[in-house]
């Protein structure tokens, strides 16, 4: 029988999902009988029936009446995964209001099918949970919470992100952490700190638009580097461009990136923090999908290699736990006086309840939990998004394959203008991100993302397949 901290029926599950992704199990084969499986693999009848079940769930196998589990789908037979982005010529200076504003005022619309968000929908987050650390927050924080925190935040809440940092291989104090009003606000604290008008920085390319927008609003200039949708930015091509075009800084979301998905593995995030050392200049990195992660463990932070300070690790609960209550922070290095400084200067402090309602929320324990079912319930679900994809969108789609976060970047036939498509979906009360709002350059217009946040539903299949003969019909 099969022994490690796992459930028995998951590590059945893995390992038929491994023989179907490597085709030994064919599609359309039939699997064997409940009965088979238990005894094979040394389980209870029980144990057997919840690995298909997991499959199931996850569309890789499906129950025929009277017959059995038979193969529904293998990864492989996806569509092609995009191409790593191409270089731009020069930074550019950044214009993307309009169509951004155009997209998302339909944000609280509850009648539209919003693939655009990339955010988990309050369904799957514990907010009874959340409610009760709030109570706990108010009848324990001084003076019920109505005073001001410290600058540097609630002491709780940081002595429970520095307790986390040991997932991603850090291994700091309380004392490193700053927070923050949200990850963007952690974001802005750090352009402040690290840059001025006029600078240049380097982002991904396709760039998520509030990187945009945020580096319009400081007047900062903007290069865009090529990124491949499986290990990120070309680091190649960054080494060459940051004494070329005199970068400031870097902003990455190294894991799991918004829009493409990649993932950074941890040698080239290594020599991602080597490069920069050795030109003396700061990464800031945006880590608010690292713990939304599909494989056995947390993938590293650039943070984690980090042995001069350069790396300002910022992160927040809102893709993860609680949105609405802008409970973020950074760990900014050799630049924390310089933020304590622009905090000081912009918000005095930070919200006391809800920061000291996160901070009693992650003390209990309670957030591993509840990061396990959303993993779980994200992956079955982003599976389920590339199968229907596969199914609905014209053959030459191209889709990629996130191991974590939110969500899908797919690029359509070049005749295909994915604003006017988003135009014509409204129509069918449905919404997406038009690829051209991630990046200054005239490019991506036939590229959306697609946020697999909704769990899967007929509306939710029903929404990709009418996508799919829009998108038919732009195309003959």
């Amino acid at each position: 029988m099969l022994k490690t901290a796992d459930h028995l029926y998951l590590q059945v599950a893995d390992k038929i999902a491994q023989l179907i992704e490597k085709d030994v199990l064919k599609i359309g084969e039939k699997l064997p009988s409940v009965r088979t499986l238990s005894k094979a693999q040394g389980i209870s009848l029980s144990t057997a029936f919840q690995a298909y079940y997991h499959l199931e769930a996850k569309g890789l196998v499906e129950s025929r009446p009277k017959s059995g589990y038979y193969v529904r789908f293998c990864a492989n037979k996806l569509a092609e995964i995009p191409e790593t982005s191409l270089p731009v010529k020069k930074a550019t200076e950044v214009t993307v209001h309009e169509m951004i504003a155009d997209v998302f005022q339909h944000i609280t619309n509850e009648h539209i099918l919003k693939f655009s968000i990339a955010t988990p929908p309050d369904s799957i987050l514990p907010a009874a949970k959340i409610s009760k650390a709030m109570i706990h927050a108010m009848r324990n924080t001084p003076a019920n919470g109505i005073g001001y925190e410290h600058v540097q935040g609630n002491l709780l809440l940081r002595r429970q992100i520095a307790r986390m940092s040991m997932h991603w291989g850090g291994a700091i104090s309380e004392d490193d952490v700053v927070t923050t009003a949200g990850c963007m606000d952690a974001l802005t604290l750090s352009l402040y700190a690290t840059t001025k008008p006029g600078d240049t920085i380097a982002l991904e390319s396709p760039a998520y638009y509030g990187a945009l927008q945020l580096a319009e609003s400081l007047g900062l200039k903007v290069l865009e580097v090529p990124t491949h949708p499986i290990t990120g930015v070309d680091l190649d091509y960054l080494d060459k461009a940051i004494p070329r075009f005199r970068i400031k800084a870097c902003l990455f979301v190294t894991n799991f990136n918004n829009p493409l998905g990649a993932c950074m593995p941890d040698l080239h995030k290594q020599k991602l923090v080597s490069i920069l050392e050795k030109y003396d200049i700061p990464l800031i990195e945006d880590d608010i999908y690292g713990d939304i992660y599909f494989g056995k463990q947390r993938p590293a932070a650039c943070k984690t290699f980090d042995k001069k300070g350069l790396v300002l690790l910022c992160n927040s609960i809102s893709k993860s736990l609680a949105p609405g209550y802008r409970v973020g922070w950074v760990i900014p290095g050799r630049y924390k006086e310089k933020v304590l400084r622009m905090k000081q200067h912009h918000s005095i402090a930070c919200a006391s309840l809800p920061h000291a309602a996160i901070g009693y929320f992650l003390e209990n324990g309670r957030y591993e939990n509840h990061l396990r079912n959303m993993r779980n319930m994200l992956h079955t679900q982003s599976l389920r998004y590339l199968q229907a994809i596969a199914d609905y969108f014209p053959e030459d789609t191209r889709v990629s394959r996130p191991q974590g976060g939110l969500v899908l970047w797919i690029v359509l036939n070049e005749n295909i203008n994915t604003y006017e498509l988003y135009e014509l979906a409204l129509k069918h009360k449905i919404s997406f991100a038009p690829g051209r709002i991630f990046s200054l350059q005239n490019c991506y217009n036939n590229c959306l993302r697609l946020s697999y946040g909704n769990p899967w539903s007929k509306q939710v299949e029903d929404g990709i397949k009418t996508l799919g003969k829009l998108i038919r019909k732009m195309n003959a």
